[in-house]
């Protein structure tokens, strides 16, 4: 426990980490799923391309993050941020570079013939969108929403990815 602070404060500090980590895990989500489904759509690209476009999106993000967090800071605070506000920012961003994670080992596993590399990006899309509607379902029952609750919330992150995809699939790549 942090010294000095309340019980409750503790648990609200750890809650609001979560919320943090969380938020950015889904921006990187939704944000892939356009990339994927745009190399899944692009007719032929090679393993490299895929892994890189996949990093380099999960790395922009998350360097934009950096960025904006940390001229964000001054202007709010008055001064540069200090080492632990720093820090911070880096742990609540790293799920924007963890979101690679899945995309890349299935873009490997493909590169060693196990399947056909349009066939691992369309798993990490289903992937991506299943994950949206895990939080969802997770979010319903923190809140004790019920089973029904819960997949009402789980349903609606799916739309949500969905339409990421519906978009991407329309507008073509």
């Amino acid at each position: 426990m942090t010294e000095g602070m309340s019980p409750q404060a503790v648990v609200q500090e750890h809650a609001d980490l979560l919320r943090e980590r969380l938020k950015e895990r889904i921006y990187a989500s939704i944000t892939l799923l356009a990339v994927l489904v745009g190399l899944a759509q692009s007719g032929h690209p090679t393993h490299l391309v895929a892994a890189l476009s996949v990093a380099v999106t999960a790395l922009g993000l998350w360097l934009a993050t950096l960025v904006a967090d940390l001229q964000a800071h001054p202007v709010a605070h008055g001064r540069l941020p200090r080492l632990p506000e720093i820090r911070h920012t880096l742990f609540v961003s790293s799920p924007l570079l963890t979101s690679a994670v899945g995309p890349l080992l299935l873009t490997g596993v493909s590169a060693l013939g196990a399947l056909h590399l349009t066939t691992a990006l369309w798993i990490s899309v289903a992937s991506e969108v299943a994950a949206l509607a895990g939080w969802g379902f997770m979010g319903g029952r923190r809140v004790g929403a019920g089973l029904f609750g819960c997949l009402v919330a789980a349903a609606l992150n799916a739309v949500i990815g969905a339409g990421v995809v519906a978009v991407k699939l329309v507008a073509g790549h």
